[in-house]
């Protein structure tokens, strides 16, 4: 049996998972809001309830909104922000008295698709989250990649590239750099895109601007023209982005997770626009959504204590 635990911003859920991957406990609790005592504590409990039905687990893995940092071993980059500058695995492992694997959201989501998801077959896998921010996490042979610097996958901070921005207003981002592709690839990122395509189109001006993606992907489903044109300038973007992952990683599987994952339209554009911008004459890597969908992070988080993650 494999127990995780995902530590998100509005909620924390424990999993175990038997040998075959199946889902045999699930239980979710409120995240504290900006209290970290509370919030081990919320851990330890979800724990506790796990143990009663299943026994003593001698490792837990932990999925997190952020990354342990190389340098001193302290939480940096999280959103939840309680956690940031605090020792949450050693923390976590003296009150619970347990080995603690602890990585962080994307590189779960990715683990999860490598070890019994779409990506089960395949040899290296580059799983993305779309959603309100953009992260990466890549996994070679069924165990995460981590990095020297621990900052593997971590593409949503590359610059956007130059082809897919022509035209298009600099984008500041919080990191304090300009035009990362998370500016451009996260949700928040697309509804700008939309704006930017409804503010140049005269007979839409009274248009509502204050869409969320969500409302302008479900736009684009029906037929609506300038949801349509902001989509193919995302699929065009997300292209040329990750072609620099695949000149670089030339992964077997990228696995599309977050709410931007859910476009079905997305996948066939993208996979048609990387002709124009991977160094090959052919690209056989697969764009593919996930098979857990928002189950994948909490079940990598559980088998990160298989993969050693």
């Amino acid at each position: 049996m494999y127990l995780g635990i995902d530590l998100g911003g509005t909620k924390i859920e424990a999993v175990v998972l038997d040998p075959l991957g199946v889902i045999v406990f699930r239980q979710r609790m409120p995240t504290p809001k900006n209290n970290y005592t509370a919030t081990l504590a919320v851990i330890a409990a979800l724990v506790s309830m796990a143990e009663q039905k299943f026994g003593s687990f001698s490792s837990v893995g932990l999925g997190t909104p952020g990354a342990v940092s190389q340098v001193n071993g302290a939480m940096k980059n999280c959103n939840s922000t309680c956690l940031n500058g605090r020792f949450l695995r050693e923390d976590l492992a003296k009150l619970l008295g347990k080995e603690i694997k602890i990585s962080n959201d994307a590189n779960c989501f990715a683990l999860s698709e490598a070890v019994d998801g779409v990506g089960k077959n395949a040899q290296v896998v580059f799983g993305i989250i779309l959603g309100t921010g953009v992260g990466g996490g890549i996994v070679v042979e069924q165990n995460v990649l981590l990095g020297v610097n621990g900052i593997a996958g971590e593409w949503g901070h590359n610059s956007m590239p130059s082809e897919g921005v022509k035209g298009m207003a600099d984008r500041l981002c919080y990191c304090g750099r300009a035009n990362c592709v998370e500016t451009f690839l996260s949700g928040p990122g697309f509804a700008k895109t939309y704006c930017e395509h409804l503010e140049a189109a005269s007979e839409h001006r009274n248009t509502d601007q204050n869409l969320t993606a969500k409302q302008i992907a479900d736009l684009a489903c029906q037929g609506d023209q300038i949801a349509l044109r902001a989509v193919d300038c995302y699929a065009n973007q997300l292209a040329a982005a990750l072609a620099s992952v695949i000149n670089l990683l030339d992964p077997d599987l990228i696995v599309l997770g977050g709410g931007m994952s859910n476009l079905t339209l997305l996948y066939n554009k993208v996979e048609a626009y990387l002709l124009r911008y991977v160094f090959s004459d052919g690209v056989k890597t697969q764009i593919a959504p996930p098979q857990y969908g928002d189950s994948s992070g909490v079940r990598g988080a559980a088998w990160l204590t298989l993969s050693g993650g």
